[in-house]
């Protein structure tokens, strides 16, 4: 049997509220999930790269990005994450209030592995949360490194 482990998944997000919600569906999720949350792109660059207060950040299994946050907003945070090529194989999924076509293919072709409308509901929410830890995190299978 492999070794159960954690999962670690890093938040962008600068609404505190949903970063709340956020770690209370994986809390009540069925895996184990370590989430780690930065407020904008600036901080999620500094964190992936283990710079400044980040130099022991784990790798993160999952990236949740929001589009519009202050100082690096989640478009301009694609472009330069896809261009690391040691971390490019982290999935990135957008969670995001737009709902605007142009945000969604935008965000598919700047390299975004999914793309999710925060449901206004804390219900749907918090499943909408879990039914991504389900397809992320157990049924999907991605490369070590």
């Amino acid at each position: 049997m492999s070794e159960k482990r954690s999962f670690v998944v890093l938040l962008v997000e600068d609404e505190p509220a949903d970063v709340h919600l956020t770690r209370l569906a994986f809390k009540e999720g069925r895996l184990l999930v370590d989430v780690h949350d930065v407020p904008d792109g600036l901080e999620a660059l500094a964190f992936l790269q283990r710079e400044g207060q980040y130099q022991q950040a784990p790798r993160p299994d999952l990236i949740l990005l929001d589009l519009n946050m202050p100082r690096m907003d989640g478009k301009t945070f694609l472009k330069r994450f896809k261009a690391l090529e040691a971390l490019q194989r982290i999935p990135v999924v957008i969670l995001t209030t737009s709902e605007a076509e142009s945000d969604i293919v935008e965000s598919y072709d700047l390299g975004a592995a999914g793309f999710i409308v925060k449901p206004v509901d804390i219900d749907q929410f918090i499943r909408s949360i879990q039914a991504l830890e389900d397809y992320w995190l157990t049924l999907v299978k991605r490369p070590d490194a």
